[in-house]
């Protein structure tokens, strides 16, 4: 499977595929094949999102520019 990371519009990373995720210290978290990673800071779940950038009016939609 190929790793893919989507950012989505106002919201969190998509990561998918085979990767392996550690804090700043090597710990390795558990989750695996997909991960949906907080990009809005509000999440009670760091690193993972818990939805909180709905709430929280988290605007940020970047496209790639050529």
């Amino acid at each position: 499977m190929d790793n893919k990371i989507i950012i989505s519009d106002n919201g969190p990373l998509e990561v998918n595929g085979d990767f392996h995720l550690y804090d700043s210290e090597g710990n390795e978290y558990t989750k695996k094949g997909k991960v949906y990673l907080c990009r809005c800071g509000l999440s009670n779940k760091k690193p993972f999102c818990d939805g909180s950038h709905k709430r929280g009016g988290f605007e940020s939609s970047p496209r790639v520019s050529g």
